[in-house]
């Protein structure tokens, strides 16, 4: 039998943060009409994290189900790809185990779905909860760390310039992610020793090129609970060259092989000039300014994304 949502939550050596994620789960207001249930995809976890879920699975006490499921595969993308499979509700709620909601977040996420049947896909504002003080002008990087605060008006994403919403707290329409999106994944999500991004995007670009609709709701609050530690210089740098690096396979989602060399080509000459231009104006402060240094590292990463792309692609065919 169908139920109105799924609660998803992907997660990799969460036993510290599963706990208090499922905890605001069970203050939810305004759902005791609605059949739902949450499963929790352990991607291949080093942790206690199948011990705490076990635990918490054993003691549930609830109407809705708590279920585990391993997913060995490595990478978020192959996580969100298990739970799609797994997941009974017709509306499958994401949720990092590190990005807690609001009291209303399923109501509010629930209620809009329904209002709008044409949304393949749709997200809330995301607010930074820091564990310390972040770095001056860093609101000009907060959507690198999955922190989005659009305003109180609902809006279409601008999908084809590849303005989307994060996974973090992503609402999708089980119907338009199996009608959409291919099983296999071009881009996996981050790796040991490999930071590369745009697994967040890729399935909502193919959602969004099947004629979907991807949405910004503002009533749907979550807080992003961010460590000191991803608030260092080494953490963003190396964040913002795994988003650069994505640029190019995201561009190439769903097109035909005709327009993939014009693609490469303009990803090369345009970020060429980003380059040069950021260089001109922030050589002298590239080493004391992190966000300059952030941007140009964004910059490069995405210069060298094409290459990134090719390479990718022939692994693949062999």
């Amino acid at each position: 039998m169908s139920l109105d949502f799924t609660v998803a939550i992907p997660t990799y050596n969460g036993a510290t943060r599963l706990p208090k994620l499922l905890e605001k789960l069970l203050q939810q207001s305004n759902i005791k009409h609605l059949n739902w249930e949450i499963i929790i995809v352990d991607n291949n976890s080093k942790d206690a994290t199948a011990k705490i879920v076990e635990s918490e699975i054993n003691n549930w006490q609830y109407s809705y189900p708590l279920k585990y499921y391993f997913e060995a595969e490595q990478g978020a993308a192959f996580a969100r790809q298990r739970a799609v499979r797994e997941a009974r509700g017709e509306l499958i709620f994401f949720l990092d185990d590190d990005n807690l909601p609001d009291t209303n977040w399923l109501a509010a996420a629930y209620i809009f779905g329904k209002e709008h049947p044409k949304a393949g896909a749709y997200s809330g504002q995301i607010h930074g909860a820091f564990e310390g003080e972040p770095p001056e002008n860093f609101d000009k990087i907060k959507q690198f760390l999955a922190i989005r605060e659009h305003g109180d008006k609902p809006h279409l994403f601008d999908a084809d310039s590849l303005r989307l919403p994060p996974a973090a707290a992503l609402v999708v329409r089980k119907q338009a992610w199996l009608e959409s999106v291919p099983s296999r994944p071009f881009l996996t999500g981050k790796l040991p020793g490999v930071m590369v991004q745009g697994d967040d995007y890729e399935p909502l670009l193919y959602i969004h090129k099947a004629g979907w609709e991807i949405w910004y709701n503002p009533a749907m609050h979550t807080y992003h609970q961010i460590p000191q530690w991803r608030l260092e210089r080494g953490y963003l740098l190396t964040l913002a060259r795994g988003c650069g690096l994505a640029t190019c396979s995201l561009r190439m989602v769903d097109v035909k092989n005709s327009q993939k060399p014009i693609i490469i080509l303009r990803t090369i000459l345009g970020n060429l000039r980003r380059v040069a231009f950021h260089f001109i104006k922030y050589r002298q402060q590239l080493k004391t300014d992190l966000i300059a240094a952030f941007e140009m590292e964004f910059f490069l990463g995405s210069l060298f994304s094409p290459f990134l792309f090719l390479k990718t692609s022939l692994n693949r065919r062999k």
